[in-house]
């Protein structure tokens, strides 16, 4: 394992929080922070395939996956802060955090770093990894990444079409592949860091921290800074037509819908 390597990785993604951090005081837009870590994950795991000691033609084929993904994901989310302003998720954090907003941001996006990091450890144990190219298992891995990129940039186009119609101002949308998720843009999202342990797989013991990045993943999407804030707005915005669409749709992995209870008598 290249230390020096993941060291300057790690002061990359800390400086790209500043810097994230920076803009949002200067702008009070927060959407341009999630953008900016888009774009410094995709930077770190560039890096980390440039640099790391792997296969060469596994570190090509890493190389092109993350950074398809961190240019798609940056492009949507800046494409989306332009238009829509303020993210809800960070406006009630920061309305919640009062005077003490400016330190405590600076301090949760280092935090928000450190994640990142966990991420790009698992990019950079793919990249890292000698085994011939391509086994089976690296096939399965680029299946899954390039399902996850299609789906989420599909989930993501579905529901930018569905908010310029007039039913988005008060309904929510269960197009496309929001009848079968009430999340599909976060699923494919966690699948994404899923190729990662499958293209790092081999005798090393390193090996194994690459499973860091989807356990990460899932826990932040599902319990922490996805759904959970997500849905409060949603709640509070929509009221029972959200709470209908609880009761009939899962909230993460795609799966039959619901149906709805019904009343005695009805």
């Amino acid at each position: 394992m290249d230390l020096t390597l993941l060291v300057v990785i790690a002061l990359w993604l800390s400086l790209a929080m500043s810097i994230a951090w920076g803009i949002q005081r200067a702008t009070g837009a927060s959407g341009w922070i999630d953008t900016i870590w888009s774009f410094a994950v995709g930077g770190g795991g560039i890096f980390a395939a440039l640099f790391a000691d792997g296969n060469f033609d596994r570190r090509m084929a890493v190389l092109f996956l993350i950074a398809t993904w961190s240019l798609r994901l940056a492009g949507h989310i800046g494409s989306r802060t332009r238009a829509r302003g303020e993210d809800p998720r960070y406006a009630k954090i920061i309305e919640d955090w009062g005077d003490s907003a400016a330190w405590r941001l600076f301090l949760f996006l280092q935090i928000q770093a450190v994640a990142a990091f966990i991420l790009v450890l698992a990019v950079y144990l793919a990249a890292a990894n000698d085994a011939p190219f391509p086994r089976f298992i690296d096939g399965l891995a680029t299946m899954v990444a390039l399902v996850a990129l299609a789906g989420e940039a599909v989930s993501d186009w579905q529901l930018s079409r569905f908010r310029k119609t007039l039913q988005a101002k008060t309904n929510v949308c269960e197009t496309g592949l929001w009848r079968y998720s009430r999340h599909p843009n976060y699923f494919f999202e966690w699948l994404f860091w899923c190729c990662w342990p499958l293209f790092a797989l081999n005798l090393s013991a390193w090996s194994w921290l690459s499973m860091l990045a989807p356990l990460l993943m899932y826990w932040l999407l599902v319990h922490i800074s996805g759904i959970p804030p997500l849905e409060e707005h949603m709640l509070r915005s929509r009221g029972d037509k959200f709470r209908a669409l609880q009761a009939r749709v899962n909230a993460f992995f795609p799966g039959p819908r619901k149906s709805e209870p019904t009343h005695q008598g009805e």
